[in-house]
């Protein structure tokens, strides 16, 4: 049986204009898109109808899943849960981002995280999620474990996407040590020998690990058609070994200079809703606002904020003055998702997936107000 929507009275979000009319969806797809008013359909009243958000990098199931150190929640209640806020704040589909490679500061361990990466496997094929979920493996390249967490994954269809990180102490996010000790030693509450003791041991599996592991990561990537990502580059040295290695993505590089030479690179800039909706870094590095401003921000991620997504979006549309709205909502829909080689969704348009968000905007900030995926209503 033929299914169809009509969603009238919008003013809506093209690739490169808002126009006001309707949209008719047809089992799934968008199947019109008219500049005119119908005399049938769900009146929009006015608001925005922009693509679902797509969101290649969130942290954010992890607070779910272990929302106290000892504390673990059942994983598919945390899927779930997870889900939830990540439809409601507009975004249709999401790579979770799943940790390769623990370290001191983690008490989790490898097996849960496959355990967390079978929680939304089988709630995808239960039908049980209203975003389309996708894995992302965060693998830090300094831990000992990493390549063995990675294997876990090995012949996982749903893994898409695989960043290439380390976070050891003068390296990438945390090039200056204060900014490395304030942030470890205010999380953990070490001692200053303890902090040191911490950072040799550290800088040393760095050494020891990070070539090898990056190497041999990139390479199965590569094998297994995985998109892979560059996080937290800060050198030109950083942005010519992620190039060697076939990196598409570059996350979050930490100076204005990594991110002119990785674009030049042909890689798509990856930058933090929350430093545009804070106006900068929590680590003290490159603004996301000044990288739009200079024209080198390709895509936003929600990072740890699942609604900083359209917040980032709609801020940079308002506040930035030669990018447009249409420029702004496609760094969270149609430039991740080409990025990723999904080439069905981000952006509307006849015969894309019906993946819609309603928006109004109340003293500069977008309110959700409903949400479609694939022309079902999920938020």
């Amino acid at each position: 049986m033929t299914h169809e929507l009509v969603l009238n009275n919008a003013r809506i979000v093209l690739a490169d204009e808002v126009v006001e009319g309707s949209i008719a969806i047809r089992d799934g797809l968008i199947a019109d898109v008219s500049p005119r008013a119908t005399a049938i359909g769900e009146d929009m009243q006015g608001d925005y109808l922009i693509p679902g958000l797509v969101e290649l990098h969130t942290d954010h199931l992890e607070r779910h899943y272990a929302p106290r150190p000892k504390v673990r929640w059942n994983p598919i209640a945390a899927v779930l849960a997870h889900d939830a806020q990540i439809a409601a704040s507009g975004i249709t589909t999401v790579f979770d981002a799943l940790r390769i490679g623990l370290d001191e500061d983690s008490d989790l361990e490898a097996c849960e995280m496959r355990d967390l990466g079978n929680a939304i496997e089988g709630s995808v094929a239960a039908g049980r999620l209203r975003a389309d979920h996708f894995l992302h493996l965060r693998c830090e390249v300094s831990a000992p474990d990493c390549l063995e967490g990675f294997e876990l994954f090995k012949g996982d269809d749903r893994v898409k996407l695989a960043s290439l990180m380390d976070h050891s102490p003068g390296q990438r996010q945390f090039t200056r040590m204060e900014t490395y000790e304030m942030y470890y030693r205010g999380k953990t509450g070490m001692s200053e020998d303890d902090f040191r003791r911490f950072c040799e041991k550290r800088m040393e599996q760095s050494r020891t690990h990070s070539t090898v592991n990056r190497g041999a990561i990139s390479d199965i990537c590569r094998a297994r058609g995985i998109v892979l990502a560059s996080h937290d580059d800060a050198t030109l040295d950083h942005v010519d070994e992620a190039a060697a290695q076939g990196v598409r993505v570059a996350e979050f590089p930490t100076t204005a200079e990594a991110a002119k030479a990785s674009r030049e690179a042909g890689m798509a800039i990856l930058m933090g809703a929350p430093n545009v909706v804070r106006g900068g870094s929590h680590s003290g590095n490159v603004s996301a606002r000044s990288l739009a401003e200079g024209r080198t921000l390709d895509i936003l991620s929600s990072d740890y904020i699942p609604f900083s997504l359209i917040q980032a979006a709609f801020s940079l549309g308002e506040t930035v003055e030669h990018i447009s709205l249409p420029e702004a909502v496609a760094m969270v829909s149609k430039n991740p998702a080409e990025a990723v080689g999904l080439d069905d969704r981000g952006i509307i348009a006849i015969g894309r997936r019906a993946d819609l968000v309603r928006v109004r905007v109340d003293e500069h900030v977008p309110i959700v107000r409903s949400v479609w995926r694939e022309g079902a209503r999920v938020a």
